[in-house]
């Protein structure tokens, strides 16, 4: 087995073969990700399990997209069968799908329940890679009851945002709370950061990085400036060790009661509400902020499962994967988790919207979606949001202005295209 894997493997196996069944059980490995979503992903396995009368091997996989991912090229370019299914990135099914199993045969056309553009997303050389599990697309957490406090309106563009978190932060610290922060987001160097970053350059009007004819576009002033009002932030609304926060790094500060405004997933709603978070019934949620020319920007995010075309186990894999997408699975996960499903219905359900009311808003949010560059990359995607994020990230840290770093951007993105991408 993969070394790598070794040491993340749990050592308890869930759900035992039930009676009469023995002969045709199998045991999938299933990854989980550390981190808030954990248990979740660990009690569906063992759902699953006892249902089918299989077993699972939990697997501790990275948090962070950017480590995940990495993990799972390690595991598919040996063609190891350590892991039968994977939790999918909506950008990664041009980056991994010459290694996950076509799902066709096995769906009996349920994918239809879903949106068809996240479908199309999940397809590779035809074939149908991926199952949407759920969508995403972040939204801008606030105090209301600080707002209220200090009579601040919610506001509408990255200016306002900025000023209204310098005078609360100011005046909470007068008032004693020498813990408050303006704003927090994630700022670590990793994927995540492609994302926050790829909304502040957007929403000024800069573009998406590469356009649609594969034109590198991103090195202009409105980018640079979107990147140098972010690099404004770090040390004075922002703490420093924002550097290195990922979305459960910033959600453990604004839920921990210390920041006015919070970037983040929908999942966090979920948990900000929950009855031992200190600012429960305080949390509004509203879009990102607009930029100078009143655009407002939201990176489209979500995540799939696929199986591995190195599975043992293919069809077993299959019916995992399915029941996790399924319409009772995203029912129980937006109820729950907070999570947007992919299935339209489901935002029409009563159950759904008393759980989270901000669902009936969030057709706006995805209206205004961008999408990363991953169609039009293909397999060099990761290579080309690792410099982006690499270059945001020098801004941020205070290393270099938005125009320089972005300079030295586009020169390493015409070295990655080469003649074509």
């Amino acid at each position: 087995m993969n070394k790598t894997l070794q040491a993340l493997i749990a050592s308890t196996a869930f759900g035992a073969a039930l009676a009469g069944n023995v002969a045709q059980a199998a045991t999938l490995n299933i990854p989980c990700s550390t981190g808030a979503g954990f248990a979740s992903c660990e009690g569906t396995a063992q759902e699953w399990a006892e249902a089918r009368g299989h077993s699972v091997n939990i697997v501790t996989v990275p948090f962070s997209s950017s480590d995940k991912l990495a993990l799972y090229q390690q595991i598919l370019a040996s063609k190891s069968a350590d892991l039968d299914v994977f939790d999918v990135d909506v950008v990664w099914p041009g980056i991994l799908g010459a290694h996950l199993a076509d799902l066709g045969p096995y769906t009996g056309g349920v994918e239809n329940e879903h949106f068809e553009s996240v479908v199309a997303n999940n397809h590779y050389d035809g074939k149908l890679v991926a199952m949407p599990q759920y969508t995403d697309a972040p939204v801008l957490y606030y105090r209301k009851d600080l707002l209220e406090k200090y009579n601040e309106p919610v506001p509408k563009t990255w200016e306002q945002m900025t000023a209204t978190a310098e005078r609360i932060q100011q005046a909470e610290r007068e008032d004693g709370n020498d813990r408050m922060w303006g704003f927090v987001f994630r700022a670590k160097a990793y994927e995540g950061l492609t994302c926050d970053a790829l909304e502040w350059i957007d929403s000024f009007g800069g573009g998406t990085i590469i356009d649609g004819d594969g034109n590198i576009t991103v090195n202009n002033p409105k980018s640079a400036a979107a990147l140098d009002l972010a690099g404004s932030w770090v040390g004075n609304i922002t703490p420093q060790g924002v550097l290195n926060y990922d979305e459960e790094g910033a959600r453990r500060v604004f839920q921990g009661g210390d920041s006015v405004f919070m970037r983040n997933w929908p999942y966090a709603w979920a948990l900000g509400n929950g009855d031992d978070s200190p600012v429960k019934g305080k949390i509004g949620i509203t879009p990102l902020p607009m930029g100078p020319d009143g655009k407002h920007s939201a990176t489209l995010g979500g995540w799939q499962m696929a199986v591995s075309k190195y599975s043992e186990n293919v069809e077993v894999a299959a019916d995992y994967v399915l029941y996790v997408t399924s319409k009772a699975a995203q029912k129980r996960g937006a109820i729950v988790d907070g999570r947007l499903p992919t299935i339209a219905s489901l935002y029409e359900d009563p159950e759904v919207l008393e759980a989270n009311p901000h669902f009936a808003n969030m057709r706006e949010v995805l209206e205004n979606s961008v999408a990363r560059p991953s169609s039009v990359t293909g397999e060099k995607y990761n290579q080309v949001s690792n410099e982006f994020w690499n270059a945001a990230h020098r801004v941020l840290s205070g290393k270099s202005s938005g125009a320089d770093s972005l300079s030295q951007l586009e020169s390493k993105l015409n070295r990655i295209r080469g003649r074509r991408w």
